[in-house]
């Protein structure tokens, strides 16, 4: 997983990420609109200030590269791939809320409930849920897929995000703060809370695509491996960088007291564990025949970044 950050397949991954972020949010401004029909204000503008600020668009990236690596295209999956960044979005309104992880910052502006209310950034949330059901309908219906493939990737949308994984990751991590976990139960945390909705981008886009069950697993094992390193990288990124540098709040692990990789293995031990499950995801790639460029700079991509 080494190399230049201005090497030319970094310089590619970075153009594809630009690429990626243009289309979903061009789909995620569509939609945006017309939750002012649905919803009374001023919940719809809360949506629309969430599902809209910057960010990296990695999981709906990893949709359109997992998509394209099994013989689809971007643009067929692009409704797919905004489902789940609303998704994701509404995640992250709700884990700043006060009584989750009080957060004031997060992609370099006030957190929703700070931006708004508390209340407001709440229904707002709840409401992303159904809004993301929307969207994975629309692109479902779209794509004029038979009704079993259709279930599956519904399934696999919220199945990431429920008690499973991203809302049962959230609660184990809340539960945590205060206590020294062990590598496996930490894991077990990071693999739901963030890697669950990462494979699960994954699997989508190889789903959407016509992708065989044997394609389609061999991409889970490579996304659930990114997002763990993605999430082992975090840790190290919110012990050594800035607030400037990444757009919320930094030291807020050590200030909550959570067990961190970096806590538990120190930073340079933990960027290299995120370093090893990447080149891992890659070599499940190679292992199962996928020849993806794109999908293995977006491995080295996620324990390089710089937020």
């Amino acid at each position: 997983m080494s190399g230049s950050k201005t090497s030319t397949t970094d310089r590619a991954v970075e153009a594809y990420l630009t690429q990626a972020r243009a289309r979903v949010d061009a789909v995620l401004e569509s939609w945006g609109v017309r939750a002012g029909e649905w919803w009374p204000a001023p919940v719809p503008a809360a949506m629309r200030y969430s599902l809209l600020s910057t960010g990296k668009r990695l999981r709906p990236t990893l949709v359109f590269a997992a998509a394209e690596s099994v013989g689809g295209t971007a643009e067929c999956v692009a409704e797919l791939a905004a489902a789940v960044e609303v998704v994701h979005a509404y995640s992250l309104v709700h884990d700043d809320l006060p009584c989750m992880d009080n957060d004031d910052l997060r992609r370099g502006r006030p957190t929703t409930h700070r931006a708004f209310d508390v209340p407001t950034a709440v229904v707002a949330g709840y409401h992303m849920v159904a809004l993301g059901a929307r969207v994975l309908d629309a692109g479902l219906a779209a794509l004029a897929l038979g009704p079993e493939a259709r279930r599956g990737i519904a399934l696999e949308l919220f199945r990431a995000a429920g008690a499973g994984g991203m809302i049962g990751g959230q609660a184990l991590d809340l539960e945590a703060e205060g206590r020294r976990l062990p590598p496996t139960e930490l894991e077990d945390v990071h693999r739901r809370k963030t890697g669950a909705l990462i494979s699960a981008a994954c699997v989508i886009g190889a789903m959407a695509a016509g992708a065989p069950g044997a394609t389609c697993e061999a991409l889970r094992g490579y996304g659930a491996d990114v997002g763990l390193a993605f999430q082992i990288y975090d840790d190290v990124l919110d012990a050594t960088a800035t607030s400037d540098q990444l757009g919320k709040t930094a030291g807020k692990d050590a200030a909550g007291g959570k067990s961190t990789f970096v806590t538990l293995l120190g930073a340079g031990p933990a960027r290299a564990e995120a370093e090893r499950l990447a080149a891992r995801a890659v070599d499940r790639l190679r292992q199962a025949g996928l020849v993806s460029p794109t999908l293995a700079g977006l491995a080295h991509y996620i324990v390089t970044r710089p937020n």
